[in-house]
């Protein structure tokens, strides 16, 4: 393959959920960058968010992906986003991923993470090639990996609280770890159905203080946060987030048009929320 990068497509005229394929008979799902231009963290989000969807539409958590790298430019400010989100995403859905037709710069890249992160690159010059490699990895489908709980009702019962008056819904994530998908169905489980008891939305005043999301639980975390914030909440703020769970917080505001609202300390959070309530008023005054 040539380095020239070719023509990079404009991304605003770009449909890219038409750039999902799901191959049911190889259980595979192919992504097409080619001629794509990632320019920024923002793109990069909303291609993730647009995979994640139609994975969780496809009814079937796990694939093998197959990554079309032919002619994608990459720009160094999306490098982050795409790494951290891939790796999210593998992680939760990917039996095995195989790419292909990446130019130079972008070989380097995925082999210096790859060294990093402890992964097979699997970088090959053609589809027919990367589909071969696909046909040689084992699938985990007949063998699905069915998490125990961690957890009891009674380790989150005490990690969440209503203040009625204020109308904010206090939810203690401090020293809490997010191992995997079914930590997070579990706890989420158990915060809507309490919310549902209350028939009512609340501001949601959320404690990240040593919360660990790990990396396995990512994609769930957020489906299942951004699903309990539509239905339920007036306005979210998140304080004493560590870097690495703000990162990813912040990653996918960008894509999803929420604002993280993310403070260092429970009084500033509370000061945001008494904002938010100013305004939530102002607007049900205008309308």
């Amino acid at each position: 393959m040539t380095e020239s990068p070719g023509p990079v497509a404009d991304n605003a005229a770009i449909d890219f959920s038409s750039r999902i394929t799901f191959h049911d008979a190889e259980q595979c799902m192919e992504v097409d960058f080619s001629e794509f231009h990632l320019d920024n963290s923002v793109t990069v989000n909303r291609v993730y968010d647009l995979i994640e969807d139609q994975i969780a539409k496809s009814g079937e958590p796990k694939w093998f992906f197959l990554i079309n790298y032919s002619h994608c430019k990459i720009d160094q400010t999306a490098w982050v986003a795409h790494s951290r989100r891939g790796r999210a995403l593998n992680l939760a859905h990917s039996q095995g991923t195989v790419r292909f037709e990446a130019s130079e710069a972008t070989k380097r890249q995925i082999e210096r993470s790859a060294n990093t992160e402890s992964f097979d690159a699997n970088l090959f010059s053609d589809r027919a090639s990367a589909m071969a490699r696909i046909a040689d990895l084992p699938s985990q489908r007949k063998k699905r990996i069915r998490h125990d709980p961690n957890y009891t009702e009674h380790d989150f019962a005490r990690r969440l609280s209503f203040d009625h008056d204020k109308v904010i819904m206090d939810v203690n994530f401090s020293h809490f770890t997010f191992h995997h998908a079914r930590d997070v169905d579990d706890f989420y489980d158990f915060i809507e159905d309490r919310i549902k008891e209350t028939d009512r939305k609340w501001f949601f005043l959320i404690d990240y203080n040593a919360c660990q999301i790990m990396p396995l639980a990512w994609v769930r975390y957020a489906y299942r946060g951004k699903r309990l914030n539509k239905a339920a909440s007036l306005g979210s703020v998140r304080y004493a987030a560590g870097s690495e769970t703000e990162a990813d917080i912040r990653l996918r505001a960008e894509s999803q048009g929420f604002r993280p609202n993310i403070r260092n300390t429970r009084d500033e959070a509370l000061t945001r929320i008494e904002e938010m309530r100013v305004e939530v008023l102002a607007q049900l005054g205008s309308s």
